[in-house]
């Protein structure tokens, strides 16, 4: 198997995900578009062109609480209407919409598990990923990537061209006919090579190869829609790479042909096997990020060095988490709106039952609600340099260039930083924990060299 290499046109293959996607939009689930600029603004404009003029597109922030999300009692419109009077949330109010999501690799999990319920249980609307992270570490929940169709990234890509959107013949999704076991059989190979182990990945990769025949007036699925749903479903799942061939070396290159020779090069295509057709084309288009994860390891669920702190619950500050039932006290700290949301609907039953007349509010300690925060536990990265004289002076400006790009990265995660450096006859602690960058690069350039190599004191 030859070596994959990113191939395809990135806005391309987005703009053709949205003609899919506009086939059948909830039973895609959504899709999640990385990378920002104008290439990313013309592909939602072509989304939004193509949906319906009534389509319900909503947009939610990813600090949203359950009650805006979920709905829950009105506390002004029950406390004047004297009964509890339910306000809808947004997930309701996008029955049948589009759900946009801006910088959704920030959601919280929560959010994202409240969506990704929805999705299971309802499927009534579809999500818009708004994708801006930067590393491969800042990526969507993997609760959300899972139950949607398509990742395009658009990363870098600036180019705006004016091409035809195509799609005129298309036919209803419905009037393509399902495919066939060999071709169920074809997909499933090239997702098992791939390492994708997902079920909802093959669902996916299935509709996908229906609604590309759909676009093209097809009402059966053929090599090419295949081909289509191996790039656009298949390959930004894949966690690994097929094995390569045991013979080597490959193939010398054909000789030159001859006229009258192009119907045997076509032949010879033909004769490719679909399986290799169908694994080449996910191949062809593995995003470079992931490319470059599966060839050093990490494409697949494991540890994260160097990342933020671990999350802990907090009574003071930190992301609000919403309410949960206690008495305020001990720095936790009273949450009045939800206290009252709580409370309003009690209140006809509490007035009418009283023994003894109340104005106001009928609050118990049942209705009392505390607010809720998290937190992310603070982090130090420590670096410790061998400054000595076998470290060399090359080496050493190699060690300093390789532990300013870590601290960039220590410095976008608001982790803190200190640098240790051991020469000589001592291990001397040149910067103390700090989120300084400048300090951080100032104490390195000013890091000298030479001595013996005390490695027992840097350790």
């Amino acid at each position: 198997m030859s070596e994959a290499t990113f191939s395809v046109d990135p806005l391309a293959e987005a703009r053709l995900a949205i003609r899919l996607f506009l086939r059948a939009p909830l039973a895609f689930g959504g899709l999640c578009l990385r990378g920002g600029g104008p290439a990313r603004d013309r592909v939602l404009g072509e989304l939004q062109d193509g949906l319906p003029p009534d389509t319900p597109w909503l947009r939610i922030p990813g600090h949203i609480d359950d009650d805006r999300l979920l709905g829950g009692v009105d506390v002004v419109a029950s406390l004047a209407a004297g009964r509890p009077v339910y306000q809808a949330g947004l997930l309701e109010q996008a029955a049948g919409g589009m759900i946009l999501v801006p910088m959704a690799e920030r959601l919280r999990d929560d959010t994202a598990g409240r969506l990704a319920q929805a999705l299971d249980t309802r499927e009534r609307f579809a999500l818009v990923l708004l994708d801006d992270g930067i590393g491969p570490d800042e990526r969507i929940p993997a609760a959300l990537s899972e139950r949607i169709a398509f990742h395009c990234d658009m990363s870098g890509t600036t180019r705006l061209d004016d091409d035809a959107a195509g799609g005129e013949a298309a036919i209803p999704l419905n009037s393509v006919a399902p495919c066939t076991d060999e071709q169920l059989a074809l997909l499933a190979g090239a997702g098992l090579m791939l390492g994708i182990d997902s079920a909802r990945a093959m669902v996916f990769a299935t509709l996908a190869a229906r609604a590309s025949a759909a676009c093209a007036g097809r009402i059966a699925v053929e090599q090419a829609d295949l081909e289509t749903a191996a790039r656009l479903v298949l390959a930004p799942r894949a966690t690994r790479l097929p094995p390569e061939n045991d013979d080597g070396a490959s193939p010398p290159p054909p000789p030159p042909s001859e006229p009258g020779a192009e119907d045997e090069a076509d032949r010879q295509i033909r004769d490719e096997p679909p399986e290799d057709m169908v694994l080449e084309a996910a191949l062809a288009a593995i995003p470079p990020d992931v490319l470059e994860q599966i060839r050093q390891g990490q494409r697949s669920r494991s540890m994260r060095s160097g990342g933020a702190g671990k999350r802990t619950k907090s009574k003071l500050r930190g992301k609000p988490l919403g309410a949960r039932p206690g008495v305020p006290g001990g720095g936790a700290q009273l949450a009045l709106i939800d206290t009252l949301r709580t409370a309003a609907p009690w209140q006809p039953l509490r007035k009418s039952t009283a023994l003894v007349p109340r104005e106001g509010m009928d609050l118990r300690k049942d209705d009392l609600r505390i607010r809720r925060f998290e937190e992310r536990s603070p982090t130090v990265t420590v670096f410790c340099v061998d400054a000595s004289g076998s470290a060399a002076l090359a080496r050493l400006a190699e060690a300093k260039g390789a532990v300013e790009l870590i601290l960039a990265q220590a410095y976008v995660k608001r982790s803190e930083v200190a640098l240790i450096a051991f020469r000589g006859s001592a291990a001397d602690l040149l910067l103390a924990p700090t989120r300084s960058l400048t300090r951080a690069r100032r104490a390195l350039a000013e890091l000298p060299g030479g001595g013996g190599t005390p490695l027992a004191a840097g350790v």
